[in-house]
């Protein structure tokens, strides 16, 4: 098989692919071929070696990669199927970019006639990320007032649409005039471009009395001014930092980075009660074991898009071996919808 490991964090250079054994699953296990993998930012702060879950549950080397779509090579001796030849996409904390994967049973699902292996596969992370985010936590409700920044990406996208889904009145937030058309098409029925007006003016002037849900993945750049822009009993809903990674070459910028961390804003409890205002955050790579919770999540948006009432952002592909290149268009925040790698083509 192959994959690329990261042996030690830094730039682009970083990422390797390699050949080595192919892997046997546990009992309580599935083995994937891959055909395509996902790329999310997170798969970029692993390389940097600034994403707190593989340092909790892998160290380096570690192979990034937190979902894939392929086709079933076998099984654990503790499960009866799938049966192998059966198309399937899953979540997997790392391990993704590879040829091969190995994941727990209960991460695995049959890829719908709706979709394709390259749909499947870009629709866990960004999907569950925005479900939880604005259904469980949110606790959005028909009538809400949605603020959804970086709305042209692959969990904006979904936040978007899914909004849209709750009845909310969802305005989005992006950063270049060629991204506003692909917002509005989601449904959004306000759209904000950051490179032609002042975010926050024309936030309040959209929303004179604030908005009941606000979700963001920026971090230091935004959050004290999404927090100030809730309405009375608003929720704030962090997922990610990604203003504060400033590379260069591929590399975090630590003394911005350490900058950064000192202005983010910390929220007073008292503020809190006072003023009627919620802050939670979540990061999806520490909920995988909770069963419950990721085959509900995966059931709805299954319904939804087989219904026809979600879309899978749109896809633009990389192969496998540019993987490097991948990263690089990710974080250049250009881009728009979902990357993903051919791994074998489908």
């Amino acid at each position: 098989m192959k994959k690329v490991v990261i042996h030690t964090p830094g730039g682009y250079d970083r990422l390797q692919v390699e050949t080595h054994p192919d892997p046997t699953p546990a009992p309580q296990e599935v083995l994937i071929r891959v055909a395509v993998c996902g790329i999310n930012f997170a798969d970029c702060v692993t390389r940097m070696g600034l994403y707190a879950s593989a340092r909790h549950y892998v160290g380096y080397p570690v192979t990034p990669g937190f979902e894939v779509a392929g086709t079933v090579l076998a099984t654990g001796s503790d499960i009866s199927g799938p049966s192998p030849g059966t198309p399937v996409f899953a979540v997997t904390r790392f391990n993704g970019y590879a040829s091969q994967v190995c994941v727990p049973c209960h991460q695995v699902f049959p890829v719908p006639e709706a979709l394709t292996l390259e749909q499947a596969a870009a629709l866990p992370a960004a999907g569950l990320t925005a479900w939880y985010a604005l259904g469980e936590l949110a606790h959005a409700r028909p009538g809400d007032r949605v603020l959804v920044h970086s709305a042209a990406g692959g969990v904006g996208s979904m936040l978007v649409q899914i909004g849209k889904l709750l009845g909310c009145h969802v305005t989005g937030v992006v950063g270049a005039a060629h991204k506003t058309a692909a917002v509005q098409a989601l449904g959004a029925e306000d759209v904000i471009d950051k490179s032609t007006h002042a975010l926050w003016p024309e936030a309040e002037r959209l929303a004179p009395e604030g908005y009941d849900v606000i979700l963001d993945a920026n971090g230091v750049a935004t959050l004290r001014e999404s927090y100030r822009h809730l309405a009375a009993t608003g929720r704030l809903v962090v997922y990610g930092f990604h203003s504060m990674l400033v590379t260069r070459h591929g590399r975090p910028d630590r003394l911005r980075l350490a900058l950064d961390w000192l202005r983010t804003p910390r929220f007073s409890p008292f503020d809190l009660t006072t003023r009627n205002r919620s802050v939670s955050g979540f990061n999806l790579s520490f909920l995988f074991e909770r069963t419950a919770l990721l085959q509900r999540g995966i059931g709805q948006l299954l319904e939804w898009t087989t219904a026809g009432r979600l879309q899978v952002p749109p896809i633009t592909t990389f192969r496998f071996e540019s993987v490097a290149e991948a990263q690089r268009a990710l974080e250049s925040r250009q881009t728009t919808g979902k990357l993903v790698l051919l791994v074998d083509a489908p």
